[in-house]
């Protein structure tokens, strides 16, 4: 019997490590490779001109090693559900494989063509070649939930087996095996568009006269290239060091990988393993610990909580996501996507990402923040929508995790940490070189007003040519202000939230307190490895912070120190967890075990005698009996003893980064 392959191309964009391309291969007497690209949802879909040019420069470098092995790209227009039927007449077609989509859309779609290739009987083979893990296997671990916690996430994949080693690169002589006639025609027929083409479709149109060269290429060849330098960094893979974030981390790195991971020109496997004989070479066959993988099992954790979750990217109707009341506010959101704030650190941020299509993880923390629970109380599925079509790495999975992580929406419930968008951005880059390159308005700013020019006296305004209100905008919002009031408007939701479930602040429940890690983003932008440390929170407001003035008011005095009063703490909710998939408040002895292991004081027991009693009122009420106050005293014990080992527990985990330590102290103070 004839076999007639064809292999469809979809978030699997290499030769190396192509499970169902090998299956397409096997035994066959021909094989096409296609990928399927619709007109109509090139110009409906929420993709930027950076997106499309990555990805056209990725099949571009497919078709280009394909040529290299007697064969081609077959790029066809149109839908799967009209192209297929019609390909399979015409190549007389007998077998169709392509790689697993795990996401919930991707399942959907899929099925419709499996079934529509059995009513032409057609075999098709599916096999998993973009993520590391089985996803259901995992989910049947946790009782047939997805973990919610990155925490238990890892306790599970540390029970597993390790993942499947990736297989070869496809070979000259696996071609030549079930070579296929390439018609005269076939950049006709089947040529790869070009941005031209794509942005007479666009919605808004492709401005491509004068587009910048692409900081990123797109390809297979490029992401092996990236590879090879990627582990040149010896020293990190066998120290697992995390340098300090500078002023280089936030720019483009020549070893980042995090696009190609999105599209498929790089195996996640290739990467882990790579990774693990590397750490195992340097450190004397000694096994890696998973945080070497921990971007890896970020992007891992995310596919997972979204693979049956269809409305993963939404607050309605999502099981996981926290329902806030979120403001309406099209003109802040648009000043926020076009870096038009009056926040040169938010501004350059989101100039970057508008320019390049990426920026560095604790940038989009910052930016993220500062448009949701920070400052401006937006939903975060409006920020995410602007990442899905500037960001280059920006997936379905984890980019909507992330924004509900950094929303404080799921995932994540410490909101009472914040960014402030002037302090954050004055640590990391003390020079302001950052911005005058983005914001280049501010270019001739001394450093001192670079991340506050409002604050500059109109002389040195004048002197740098740019005045603020005129040249570049005055701040959108009173940060000060706007984060103490997102702060108490929180607490509220997960007080309601709390109340709601029936539940005691007091239950005597395990949390788990997770690290603050990013999720994934790129691993080696600061030279950091896969599992770049944590969040990086900043304090409520960096001292040496000054409130910026409303531009809708008159601006307020700023305070003294910006950081939060000292009763937000006391009012800041309890950080909540999640336990067997329900939100669950820490237990409130935590708090008091941590702050005796850091040198604190106890607080004295309250004295049974009431206040009226001291003062020489009526007599007070008999004590409780001496039996039952030491069963509450054992009882008391007990949990707090939990509760300080669950801290010692959560301390041996990786060690969040100074800026989070030093809110937490501020907070304590």
């Amino acid at each position: 019997m004839v076999v007639n392959s064809v292999h469809w191309f979809r978030k699997c964009l290499r030769l190396h490590d192509n499970p169902a391309l090998q299956e397409a291969l096997n035994g066959a007497d021909t094989v096409r490779c296609v990928y399927i690209l619709d007109p109509w949802f090139a110009g409906a879909a929420n993709v930027g001109i950076n997106r499309w040019r990555f990805l056209l420069e990725a099949l571009e470098d497919l078709d280009s090693s394909l040529k290299k092995l007697n064969s081609r790209l077959f790029v066809v227009r149109g839908q799967p559900t009209d192209v297929f039927p019609r390909l399979i007449k015409e190549w007389n077609v007998t077998r169709l494989t392509f790689e697993y989509d795990p996401e919930p859309y991707g399942k959907e779609r899929d099925g419709a063509i499996i079934k529509m290739a059995q009513e032409f009987g057609v075999e098709t083979v599916i096999r998993n070649s973009h993520t590391l893990f089985n996803l259901d296997r995992i989910i049947e671990m946790n009782n047939n939930s997805p973990p919610l916690t990155f925490k238990r996430f890892q306790t599970i994949v540390s029970r597993l087996e390790l993942p499947r080693r990736p297989l070869p690169t496809i070979t000259q002589q696996q071609m030549d095996t079930c070579r296929t006639d390439i018609a005269a025609d076939h950049d006709k027929l089947y040529s790869i568009p070009s941005l031209e083409e794509l942005g007479m479709h666009h919605r808004f149109g492709f401005r491509t006269r004068g587009l910048a060269a692409a900081v990123w290429r797109g390809g297979e060849s490029e992401a092996l290239d990236r590879l090879n330098k990627h582990l040149d960094k010896k020293v990190w893979v066998a120290n697992l060091e995390h340098p300090r974030v500078n002023t280089c981390s936030l720019y483009a790195s020549p070893t980042g990988l995090s696009p190609y991971l999105r599209f498929g020109c790089l195996s996640c496997r290739v990467l882990y393993y790579n990774l693990r004989e590397l750490y195992m070479k340097l450190r004397k066959r000694s096994s890696p610990p998973l945080s070497l993988f921990g971007q890896l099992l970020w992007r891992e954790f995310f596919y997972t909580a979204a693979t049956n979750n269809p409305n993963f990217d939404h607050m309605q109707g999502n099981p996981i996501c926290v329902q806030i009341p979120w403001d309406q506010n099209p003109e802040a959101l648009a000043k926020w996507a076009e870096g038009r704030t009056g926040f040169p650190w938010i501004d350059a941020i989101m100039t970057q990402l508008r320019q390049e299509g990426w920026i560095h993880h604790l940038a989009r923390h910052a930016v993220a923040c500062f448009l949701t629970r920070g400052d401006l109380w937006l939903s975060w599925e409006s920020g995410m929508k602007v990442f899905e079509e500037l960001l280059l790495d920006a997936d379905w999975s984890v980019n909507a995790g992330s924004w509900m992580w950094l929303s404080c929406s799921a995932f994540f419930q410490q909101f009472f940490h914040c960014y402030c968008p002037v302090g954050f951005g004055r640590r990391t880059d003390p020079t302001g070189d950052y911005i005058r390159r983005y914001v280049p308005v501010l270019k001739d700013y001394p450093t001192r007003y670079i991340y506050e020019p409002w604050n500059a006296p109109e002389c040195v305004q004048k002197a740098a040519n740019c005045l603020v209100g005129v040249h570049y905008p005055k701040p959108m919002i009173n940060h000060a202000e706007g984060s103490r009031l997102n702060i108490e408007r929180m607490k509220q939701v997960y007080q309601q939230l709390s109340h709601y479930r029936g539940l005691s602040l007091l239950a005597s429940v395990p949390t788990i307190q997770e690290e603050a890690e990013p999720p994934m983003t790129d691993e080696s932008q600061n030279g950091s490895g896969p599992d770049s440390p944590g969040a990086a929170l900043a304090d409520h407001q960096a001292p040496g912070c000054p409130a910026a003035p409303d531009s809708s008011s008159r601006p307020a005095p700023p305070p003294p120190a910006c950081r939060p009063p000292p009763d937000a703490a006391a009012a800041a909710a309890p950080s909540c967890s999640f336990r067997h998939n329900v939100l669950l408040p820490a237990p409130a002895p935590a708090a008091a075990a941590s702050s005796r292991r850091k040198g604190f004081s106890r607080k004295p027991r309250r004295s049974y005698r009431p206040r009226a009693a001291r003062a020489g009122g009526p007599p007070p009420p008999p004590p409780p009996p001496r039996d039952e106050q030491r069963r509450d005293r054992r009882r008391e014990q007990r949990v707090e003893e939990k509760m300080e080992q669950e801290d010692e527990e959560e301390e041996e985990e990786e060690e969040p980064e100074e800026h989070m330590e030093e809110e937490g102290e501020e907070l304590r103070q």
